[in-house]
C-alpha cells in the first residue's frame, strides 16, 4: 500500500469514543442552528397540503392533483438531491456554505408570493425554493454529526410572512451553525462508500420510505374535505400531523441512541405502513383527526432518524457530508416521483390505490432497514 492510500486510510479511521465533544455551548449553538435549518427546509416542505389544496382551489384550480403535486415533490427532490453539493461543500470549506442559500431561499418564498402561472410556481418554490433547502439541510445534518456520537440521533432529530419568519431562523443558523473538524479535501462522489452492503441497503431502505411516506403531507386535507369533513376543520389536519411528528421525532432520537437507529427505523416503518394502509378506512371527522395524530407521531421518527443512520454507517465523521450528499441525491428521486405518482393513482384510480402504493412501499422501507441492521451486526 503506498504513502497516497495510508493517508486515506488514517482520514477514514474512526475517532475514538472520547473525540467527540457530545455537548457544550458551541456544540449545542451547533444543534439550534440545524434546528433552525431544518424547521425552514423539511418543516416548511412537510405543510405543502397546505398550499397543494389552495392551489387547486385558486390560481391553478384548472390543473389536476397530481400535476400540481409536481411541485412539492421538487421541493422534496431537491431538498435532498442538492446535498450532493451542500454535503461535500461543507466538508471542504465549512458551514458558510449555508448562507448564500438561506438568504436566496427568502427570495424564492418572496417570489413564490407574487407568482400566477403553474411554471411561476415551479421555478420559485419548487426548483430555487427546493434547491437552496438542499443546500443547507445536508450541511446542517453533517455539522452536528462532527459533535455528538453517543446522543448524535437525540441531537439531530400567510407566504410573506412564513419568508420573514424563515428569514429570522436562517440568520440564527448561519450565525451558529460551524464545522468541527478540518477541511476534507477530495471529489463530491466518494465511490468507495458504495461497495459496503450496509450503504447501499441504507439508500435502498429510505428510498422506499420516503416514496411512499409523503402522501398524508400532500393530500390530507384534501382527502379530509373529500370525506365531507368541514373545510374549516380539515385546515387543521396539517398542523395536527405536523404537531405529533414533532413528538414522534424527539422520542424515538432518544431511544435509538440506546438502543439501535436502524432497529426503531424498521419499528416506525412499519407502524406507519400499517397506518398508510388502514387509511382507506378512516372516513369520519374523529377518525381522520386520531389518524393524523398516530401517523405524525411514527413518521416522525422517520424524519429523525434518516441522517443518524446514514451517519452511523459513515467511516470517518469528516466525510459525513459526502456520504449524506451521495444518499440524498438517490433517496431525492423517491421525494420527486413518489407523491406525482399517488397523485395520478387518485385522479385514475381513486384513494385506494395511493394508499396501497405507499403503505407497500413504506412496509418494504422498514424491512430493508431491518436487514441493515442484521448487516452491521454480523460487521461488527
Amino acid at each position: 500500500m503506498g504513502a497516497a492510500e495510508n493517508e486515506i486510510e488514517k482520514e477514514r479511521t474512526p475517532p475514538q469514543q472520547d473525540d467527540f465533544p457530545e455537548g457544550g455551548v458551541k456544540a449545542w449553538g451547533v444543534v439550534a442552528g440545524a434546528f433552525c435549518v431544518l424547521f425552514c427546509t423539511f418543516g416548511y416542505l412537510n405543510a405543502y397540503d397546505v398550499y397543494q389544496d389552495y392551489y387547486q382551489g385558486h390560481q391553478l384550480s384548472h390543473e389536476s392533483s397530481s400535476t400540481i403535486s409536481w411541485i412539492g415533490s421538487v421541493q422534496v427532490f431537491f431538498l435532498y438531491a442538492g446535498g450532493v453539493i451542500g454535503g461535500p461543500f461543507f466538508d471542504w470549506i465549512g458551514a458558510i456554505v449555508i448562507i448564500p442559500p438561506a438568504f436566496l431561499f427568502v427570495f424564492a418564498m418572496m417570489m413564490t408570493s407574487l407568482c400566477k402561472e403553474y411554471y411561476q410556481f415551479m421555478l420559485a418554490q419548487g426548483i430555487l425554493g427546493g434547491f437552496c433547502c438542499g443546500m443547507m439541510f445536508a450541511p446542517a445534518m453533517a455539522a452536528v454529526g462532527q459533535y455528538f456520537r453517543t446522543r448524535r440521533a437525540l441531537a439531530m432529530g400567510g407566504v410573506r410572512i412564513v419568508g420573514l419568519i424563515i428569514l429570522a431562523l436562517l440568520v440564527i443558523a448561519c450565525a451558529t451553525v460551524r464545522r468541527r473538524l478540518p477541511p476534507c479535501k477530495g471529489n463530491i462522489l466518494v465511490l468507495s462508500a458504495f461497495p459496503d452492503p450496509s450503504y447501499i441497503l441504507t439508500i435502498a431502505s429510505l428510498f422506499l420510505l420516503i416514496w411512499g411516506m409523503f402522501t398524508p403531507f400532500f393530500y390530507i386535507e384534501t382527502y379530509a374535505t373529500y370525506c365531507g369533513m368541514s373545510s374549516h376543520l380539515a385546515s387543521y389536519m396539517l398542523s395536527i400531523l405536523n404537531a405529533a411528528s414533532i413528538v414522534g421525532r424527539i422520542i424515538p432520537a432518544i431511544l435509538a441512541d440506546r438502543f439501535s437507529n436502524f432497529t426503531l427505523l424498521f419499528t416506525s416503518g412499519a407502524c406507519t405502513g400499517v397506518l398508510l394502509l388502514c387509511w382507506m378506512a378512516i372516513k369520519s371527522n374523529a377518525a381522520i383527526i386520531v389518524f393524523a395524530a398516530l401517523y405524525g407521531l411514527c413518521s416522525g421518527a422517520i424524519v429523525s432518524l434518516l441522517s443518524p443512520c446514514i451517519a452511523q454507517i459513515v467511516p470517518h465523521p469528516s466525510l459525513i457530508g459526502a456520504y449524506l450528499g451521495m444518499a440524498f441525491l438517490l433517496v431525492g428521486v423517491s421525494g420527486l416521483t413518489g407523491t406525482p405518482i399517488c397523485g395520478a393513482l387518485i385522479d385514475g384510480y381513486g384513494w385506494w390505490a395511493a394508499m396501497v402504493f405507499s403503505g407497500v412501499a413504506v412496509f418494504m422501507g422498514s424491512g430493508l432497514a431491518l436487514v441493515t441492521q442484521f448487516t452491521l451486526m454480523r460487521r461488527d
